[in-house]
């Protein structure tokens, strides 16, 4: 049975120079590809519905780090969760023209509750992630810095997958400072 993992992480960010009195804001992007992503599938959440396993919920936090040794945190460090519910309705509103669907999954990202019509949205909903650090760049002081980002998740046992943690670090960009 293949693993979990977390992508590349891709840091972006609007430009290479800041001034010291400006913003730095840089987008951390990563999926969580293998098998927690393939097992989160229609057939699963029927079996889990049917087994009242109706909630999957996964911790996943993203620390910025700047410096070589001794890394200087970033920003403010996420530590958050997504959740998805799995619920059953004749709501007409949720019609997918393909089939005729009883099952469906509501993700909440920070809160905000999203239903998608097709498998593949509702696992983009859930396991691709793009959070955004703004931060002074005066705390970083003048002069060539490198930013890296660390990234977690994990989850806990379900019908469709078991507990697991995975982990992954960024390649570094390097922004200036005047």
């Amino acid at each position: 049975m293949a693993e979990s993992k977390i992508s590349e992480i891709k840091l972006a960010n609007s430009k290479d120079e800041y001034s010291s009195d400006e913003n730095v804001e840089i987008n951390v992007q990563f999926s969580v590809e293998g098998d927690l992503r393939n097992a989160f599938n229609e057939a699963n959440w029927t079996k889990a519905y049917n087994n009242n396993d109706v909630s999957f919920k996964m911790k996943y936090g993203i620390k910025l780090t700047s410096g070589g040794f001794r890394k200087k945190e970033l920003g403010r460090t996420i530590d958050t969760y997504r959740k998805a519910s799995i619920f059953w309705t004749r709501n007409p509103k949720l019609v997918n023209p393909m089939k005729d669907r009883r099952i469906w999954v509501q993700v909440a990202k920070n809160f905000e509750p999203f239903i998608r019509l097709s498998e593949e949205e509702v696992r983009q909903e859930l396991f691709d992630f793009d959070e955004k650090f703004v931060f002074k760049a005066s705390d970083l002081g003048k002069g060539k810095h490198k930013i890296s980002a660390e990234a977690f998740a994990s989850w806990q046992k379900h019908d469709y997958t078991e507990t697991g943690s995975i982990k992954n670090n960024s390649s570094e960009i390097e922004i200036t400072i005047n």
